[in-house]
Parts: structure tokens; C-alpha cells; sequence
């Protein structure tokens, strides 16, 4: 995998942070930073895909009889009797 090196400003306590989590997980700063990128980049993946096939369920709709036309006014439903 070809890689490209990035620079980052982070606020110094982040930073110190973010060194004592690498080193807990006997990895890189490098490697905890692109882990974290890789997995947000999986969530948006995994939700596109989810909102994609849930958009397309939509699209099917159920035939509910009406075919289409709403057969109940707005003042009917919203009458106080």
C-alpha cells in the first residue's frame, strides 16, 4: 500500500494523551491515528449503505389501498369533538 505522510496540530494535552494510549498498545502515533481514521471511515461507510438500502425499502412502499390518494382530510383529523 502506497502511503503519503501527513502532518497534524493537535493540542498538546491531546497529544500527551494520544502517546500514552500508543504506548499502552505497544503501537505508533502513526498507527493509532490511522486505526481511528479507519474506523470512522468504515462507520460512514456502513451508514451510507445502511441509509442506501433503507432509502430503497421506502421506495418500494406498501400498498396500503389508498392507491396513492389520502382519502381523510387534514381538518377531519385534527377535529375536536
Amino acid at each position: 500500500m502506497d502511503r503519503q505522510n501527513l502532518t497534524l496540530s493537535l493540542p498538546k494535552a491531546l497529544l500527551k494523551k494520544a502517546k500514552i494510549l500508543a504506548a499502552r498498545r505497544e503501537m505508533s502515533i502513526s498507527e493509532l491515528v490511522r486505526e481511528a481514521i479507519e474506523e470512522r471511515v468504515r462507520e460512514e461507510s456502513g451508514y451510507r449503505k445502511a441509509r442506501r438500502r433503507h432509502t430503497q425499502t421506502l421506495m418500494k412502499s406498501f400498498d396500503l389501498g389508498t392507491n396513492g390518494r389520502f382519502k381523510t382530510s387534514r381538518e377531519s383529523l385534527h377535529e375536536r369533538g
